[in-house]
Order: C-alpha cells, then structure tokens, then sequence
C-alpha cells in the first residue's frame, strides 16, 4: 500500500499540524515563496512520487489561501502523487450556493471546479453550509458530521431541561437532527433580513419557557443572528441560551456582540484559526476526527463509523 503524506498550507497550520499528530505522523515538508510583487509559488521539499498525500487547508479569507491550495495539488500531481486528496476543513465561499437575485456568481459551484481542475482526486470537509454543495464536485467527498464532536460536549453539560433551537429557518433540518439525537423538542428563530449581515426583524416559534437552550448552526460570521436571538429566547423565559456552529468565522463586531449577548457560551471547533480569545467562547478540536478520516480513507474503509447514529 502506498505510503501517506500529510502537508499544510499557510491558512491554519496548528490545526493541520495537530491532525498530522494525531495521526501519528509528522507533517511532509514543503515551502512557499512570494515573489516581490505578490506573486506565489509553492513547492515539496520531499519526495511524494507514488504517494497518497492528502493537503491540509480551510479556504479561509483572503482568496490567496484557496489559490496556494490549487497550487499545491498542482505540485502534488506534477510531482506523481498516486493519490491527491485536499482536506478542508472550512469550505469558503459555501453561502454563495445558489442565484437568489439575478446576475450573480455560484461562488461554491466555481470553487468545487477550480479544486477538481487543478487535480483534487478526493475532497474532504466538515459541515458544509449546504449539503448539496456536495453535488457540485465531479469528485468523491467525504462530508464528515460536527456533531461528533459537540455530542459528548453537550452530554457532558447534562441539561435536564434542554430544547434545541434554530437561529433560522434555512438551519431547520440541522436543528431537527439534534433534536432527535437528544430525545428533546425543537423550536425555531424566525428572522427577516434587511440586508446581508443586518437583521430586520426576529420571533420565536415554540415554547421555551424555563428550557435550556442550545442555538445550532453551521457557522457564526458577524454573530448578529445568535446575539439577537439569544436575547429573545431570554425573554421568552428561557432558563439559559448557548450556541453551538462548527465554524467560527467570527469577522467585524462578532465578539464585542457575543460578549454583550445572552449567551452562556458559544461553543465552534477550530476548523478556523481564531483572531482573538473570549472568556464566553469554547473551541473544540477536529484534529481526531480527521485524524481517524484519513485513516480510513487510505485504508480503504467506510468512514460511516466517524458519524453520531
């Protein structure tokens, strides 16, 4: 069998090196260069002929991360890789999903065939905003499932009186599916929006009165959303509100607005380096689970066993 070889890009290389650790091998060897005027490239200062080199990278802003990742695979594939399989933990780009007003890019739709035409023969991720983005690969994805790790978390807090809450109508599915694995009622934060990032109007479907709730989402950007609803779900009676969201983009006002919140806490995994600490923010590790993913995948196993039933 072909040996394994685990690279990082520059986007977030703890996290990639603590997959590579948990994994039980140390991250493979390469080097950026940047020219003077901006311009990059990027090279293996180790063999990978015949290998299966799987290439740890979050497209994570700014647009040079996604495009050292494309270069990368390209290296990968020049260099006879037998196997290139790109890890992103945090797909960018995955809110532009679809045309919702007339003239506008499919942002995911460009960025699954960029990954594919540089040489991707696998891609492996985590949440994705939507789940069909899956579809727009020509490739096999493996879409692992953040709820293996925020399960035993929120076991943990052992709260008698928990509900599962939506911070939208769009994450109802996501929500419905906690819901059921906790055995606990759902109910939904109903919101408007004015524009991208601004939220016109918020109510709450569903009782919440002297409940502990837990607000589940994909990702938190600006925090606008959670923020509101959590002082909403306050005054309707709830017991205590916190959140959970894989993603912790966490970009503008976000953590000036999660301090002032009603949140008991916000509870992301670090598929995206964080800017800064908050006493009211918890960050989980996915390094294990895609530790154990690469595993299965070069071994040629099913990763269903990866996933909370």
């Amino acid at each position: 069998m072909s040996s394994v070889k685990i690279f990082s890009g520059s986007a977030h290389p703890e996290l990639a090196n603590a997959i590579a650790n948990n994994y039980g091998k140390p991250l493979g060897q390469s080097e950026k260069q940047t020219f003077s005027d901006g311009e990059m490239g990027v090279y293996f200062t180790e063999s990978v002929r015949g290998s299966d080199v799987f290439i740890i990278q979050p497209t994570v802003p700014p647009a040079d991360n996604v495009w050292e990742l494309l270069l990368m695979i390209d290296a990968a594939r020049r260099a006879s890789a037998k196997y290139v399989t790109v890890v992103v933990p945090y797909f960018g780009y995955a809110r532009q999903d679809r045309k919702d007003k007339p003239r506008v890019s499919i942002a995911a739709k460009l960025a699954a065939n960029v990954i594919t035409s540089a040489g991707a023969d696998r891609i492996m991720t985590c949440d994705l905003h939507a789940g069909q983005i899956q579809g727009f690969f020509d490739i096999p994805v493996d879409h692992l499932d953040g709820s293996a790790i925020f399960y035993p978390y929120l076991k943990s807090l052992k709260l008698d009186n928990m509900i599962i809450a939506s911070p939208d109508v769009g994450g109802t599915a996501r929500a419905r599916a906690y819901a059921k694995l906790f055995e606990v009622d759902m109910v939904i934060c109903d919101k408007h929006r004015k524009r991208a990032n601004e939220i016109a109007s918020m109510q709450v479907i569903g009782d919440v009165e002297g409940k502990d709730v837990v607000l589940v989402d994909d990702m938190v950007d600006t925090a606008g959303t959670i923020s509101k609803a959590s002082t909403l779900l306050k005054e309707k009676g709830a017991n205590s509100v916190r959140a959970i969201a894989t993603h912790g983009v966490l970009s503008g006002n976000a953590y000036k607005n999660i301090e002032e919140s009603a949140l008991e806490e916000l509870i992301i995994t670090d598929t995206i380096p964080q800017k800064q600490e908050s006493s009211k923010i918890k960050v989980l590790t996915v390094a294990d689970l895609f530790a154990k993913a690469i595993r299965k995948i070069h071994d040629h196993e099913s990763i269903s066993s990866l996933f909370i039933k």
